[in-house]
């Protein structure tokens, strides 16, 4: 059986060893990335209103075992994803619709499931669990702009993109950078 357990950021401080893990694994990260991912996860876990929610295997023959992770939080000016998205968004569409999306929104920063419990509707109910009850008005976040699995599943969750072939600064891969409007209902 599969649990969602919340944790604030003490707890997924204390678990970033877990959390980078999953990571490498449903990301197939190289090793020379994890330092530099380690360091933006633990910074993330300093933003106002962070929430983390733990996808927990409670029947796991060791005992309970984290498979899931997602986490966000309220974006600002000042964070580096929000600065570039919003002037990215802003010289696309304009200032307006760029804080109409960002402007008071939940960045949904990462989610991850461990690649032996994918497919099972973790990820969605993770999604779902975290965006519930959130004062932002918006929900957005960044995905590589291909066909993949997490790009069909925030799709089918009404998130629309606001933004494609986006590369990051300093960046070479192409992302999307897809929002909806909260609450999530009806996904």
């Amino acid at each position: 059986m599969i649990e969602f357990r919340g944790a604030g950021p003490a707890e997924f401080t204390e678990r970033l060893d877990t959390v980078i893990d999953i990571y490498t694994a449903a990301m197939r990260t190289p090793e020379e990335q994890i330092a530099g991912r380690t360091a933006i996860m633990r910074n993330h876990g300093t933003y106002p209103f962070f929430q983390c929610y733990f996808a927990e295997w409670r029947d796991a023959p060791e005992g309970p075992k984290i498979v899931g992770f997602a986490y966000g939080f309220r974006g600002a000016p000042g964070q580096w994803w929000h600065d570039v998205v919003h002037r990215a968004l802003a010289d696309q569409s304009g200032a307006d619709a760029a804080d109409a999306w960002l402007g008071h929104a939940f960045e949904l920063a990462e989610i991850h499931v461990h690649p032996d419990f994918q497919r099972k509707g973790i990820g969605r109910a993770m999604i779902t669990t975290l965006c519930a009850g959130r004062a932002e008005r918006t929900a957005v976040l960044s995905t590589h702009d291909r066909p993949t699995i997490a790009r069909h599943l925030y799709a089918s969750m009404g998130f629309m993109d606001l933004l494609s072939r986006f590369v990051f600064p300093g960046g070479f891969e192409e992302y999307a950078i897809v929002g909806r409007r909260l609450p999530l209902t009806g996904s």
